[in-house]
């Protein structure tokens, strides 16, 4: 039988290189796999680039990376609740690039796919469309943007089993279905593991097929956190 099933975070991204592109899954504190985050930050590789939602928080998520330096370039939509990041960026000492959300997780999906690039009106005019060719289609310029293709994804859900498939919760199912689909290797926390079987088939939202690695972990979710919404319980 197939068993994906890891003993631990620390344990299922050993083996992450140095130089990595790695996709996190989540969106603010949502679905964010925190767990693998603090396990990779603690692991050690450096040099890596990141794509996702945000740059995390100070003290969790991708925030960890940050504050550890072990990121040299952030693909991300916004950068919010994190002065490590801002100080970084203005300092030079990280790289960035900003992109509407709609069309990073697009290039992540175009990776996944097989499709090179593709073209879309969005930013252009803007400094989103910097560098980059520019054509028209029927009276109407478009920006080409490159597909993503990465080397780790790391994922967050809420059920799972040994073999891979999974089940997200509520907002928690924002981009981690994607970037399940984008990475060489995907690696998932999942809070509750089941037997192959429990988890209907037309429930499952990531087939087993796209996840090499499981972890089961509690997820505080950022509860707590200084920035947390008073009150907040996050899927």
């Amino acid at each position: 039988m197939i068993n994906k099933v890891f003993a631990s975070a620390a344990g299922a991204v050993a083996d992450v290189a140095d130089g990595s592109t790695v996709l996190v899954g989540g969106f603010g504190f949502c679905g964010v796999p925190e767990n693998l985050l603090t396990a990779l930050a603690q692991q050690g590789a450096r040099d890596l680039t990141t794509v996702s939602d945000d740059p995390g928080l100070a003290g969790w998520g991708n925030g960890l990376l940050v504050e550890a330096r072990h990121v040299r370039r952030m693909i991300l939509s916004r950068a919010v609740g994190n002065p490590e990041f801002q100080r970084q960026l203005l300092a030079g000492e990280i790289e960035a690039e900003f992109l509407p959300l709609g069309t990073l997780t697009e290039r992540v999906r175009a990776g996944a796919a097989g499709i090179p690039a593709f073209y879309t009106p969005t930013g252009v005019g803007t400094v989103v469309a910097e560098g980059k060719e520019i054509r028209e289609f029927e009276g109407r310029s478009y920006v080409m943007e490159r597909a993503i293709i990465a080397d780790i994804a790391l994922i967050a859900a809420w059920r799972g089993d040994r073999m891979g498939n999974l089940v997200y919760r509520k907002t928690a199912r924002n981009t981690n279905p994607l970037m399940a689909s984008g990475g060489k290797l995907v690696i998932a926390e999942v809070e509750e593991l089941v037997d192959p079987g429990e988890l209907e088939p037309e429930n499952i939202h990531t087939p087993g097929i796209f996840v090499h690695r499981v972890v089961v972990a509690h997820r505080t979710k950022g509860l707590g956190h200084p920035m947390a919404p008073i009150g907040a319980t996050h899927a």
